[in-house]
């Protein structure tokens, strides 16, 4: 790939720095509105552009802007949203943000206090028409909405199958995760492991099936390719089931009325196995069999190498996703999953009605890549209707 585009902005920070992987922030000091503020424990959080917030008073109007020049494509967009009682009323605020118009996230009072106190991150990817991204925050009541780092990297326009969803769908982040011992990226470590920016949380949380973990130190062939990049990082962790013949089963919270994306990853790094069918098992999806006799060593030719599989469910009817993995010979294995909601755009909504905070001197930077590239409930009830489609991505 060419040079590509990124902007980090540490919301509330008084000057621009570099941190010990190289990433440059930028602060926003030259925004023309919104108030900057710190949180109350700055010890308890590791990254630099965690420790500021800037908020934004309801004196200010009930709709306030961030719009940033960026290049025309796909872009990725992370927040850290944070309260840590900066105000010192014990009160965490209730309020939705936009990208381009349509509303992406809602936060509603009280947070999580395990949230509240050490924040969280939320991304999505939007194509940007017209180069200048814009990202709103909208008051609820009279609480004042907070942010505390925004960061824009643009990436391949083909990335995350936009061939086939559009370029005017947003596809939001419900859950991105590392079947390893340990999340990673940013919020997680200072190691630049995956040159999308993207954070993987460790999958615990989601499944109560007993965890076995497979690791390997070798290079991950298919990995860290266009248009997606995942890390190589990522397959050198495999979730697998000791027990014979049980089941790996993941569930994820999540809304009704929408389409989601289901991306699996996998890798056999397994030295025992050699050959086609020593690990054969099934993916469902909602009791939908959305893989069937997966063989990951058959699919790619070895060992080693990653395989990533996308399956669509559409208009979903519950607000569960169920993804159960049942072996027919040897033991289920997964690398990491990510669910992505498609959200349409919402080309009705007036932009312009709000207040923008212009970055002042912001051009971003240009970098080159490779030629080659908040806490969840665990619930079990629910058997929503799901209808899919499944794509192998090679």
């Amino acid at each position: 790939m060419g040079a590509e585009f990124y902007v980090r902005i540490d919301c509330g920070g008084s000057t621009d720095f570099t941190n010990s992987v190289n990433q440059t922030w930028e602060s926003d000091r030259l925004y023309s509105g919104g108030e900057a503020a710190n949180v109350s424990h700055p010890q308890n959080f590791a990254q630099e552009q965690e420790r500021t917030l800037r908020f934004f008073p309801v004196a200010q109007g009930k709709k306030n802007c961030y719009q940033v020049q960026v290049p025309i494509g796909r872009h990725y967009i992370s927040m850290f949203f944070v309260y840590d009682n900066y105000d010192l009323t014990q009160h965490s605020p209730s309020f939705d943000v936009s990208v381009e118009g349509t509303v992406v996230f809602s936060w509603r009072s009280p947070w999580l206090e395990s949230t509240a106190n050490s924040g969280a991150y939320s991304d999505l990817y939007a194509f940007i028409h017209d180069g200048s991204a814009t990202v709103c925050f909208y008051s609820i009541s009279t609480d004042s909405p907070v942010i505390g780092s925004l960061e824009l990297l643009q990436v391949d326009p083909l990335s995350y199958a936009s061939n086939s969803t559009g370029q005017n769908v947003i596809l939001v982040n419900y859950g991105r995760l590392t079947a390893g011992n340990s999340s990673f990226g940013p919020g997680f470590d200072n190691v630049t492991t995956d040159l999308g920016g993207r954070s993987w949380e460790v999958d615990d949380n989601y499944s109560d099936t007993p965890k076995a973990v497979l690791t390997t130190q070798q290079n991950i062939s298919l990995a860290n390719v266009a248009p997606n990049y995942w890390p190589v990082h990522l397959y050198q962790a495999c979730r697998y089931v000791e027990e014979p013949g049980a089941p790996l089963l993941y569930t994820f919270q999540v809304d009704a009325q929408l389409d989601y994306q289901i991306w699996l990853h996998f890798a056999e790094i397994d030295p025992n196995i050699t050959k086609p069918g020593e690990r054969v098992f099934n993916v469902s999806v909602n009791n939908e069999v959305a893989f069937e006799a997966l063989d990951i060593f058959k699919t790619v030719g070895g060992g080693n190498a990653a395989l990533d599989l996308l399956y669509t469910v559409h208009n979903l009817t519950g607000d569960l996703l169920n993804v159960t993995l049942t072996p027919v010979d040897g033991s289920p294995l997964i690398c990491g999953l990510e669910i992505l909601a498609l959200l349409p755009s919402d080309i009705a909504t007036n932009a312009t009605q709000g207040k923008y905070f212009l970055v002042l001197g912001f051009e971003g930077i240009s970098r080159k890549w490779p030629t080659s590239v908040a806490s969840r409930s665990n619930p079990t009830t629910s058997n929503p209707t799901t209808l899919g489609t499944a794509v192998l991505m090679m």
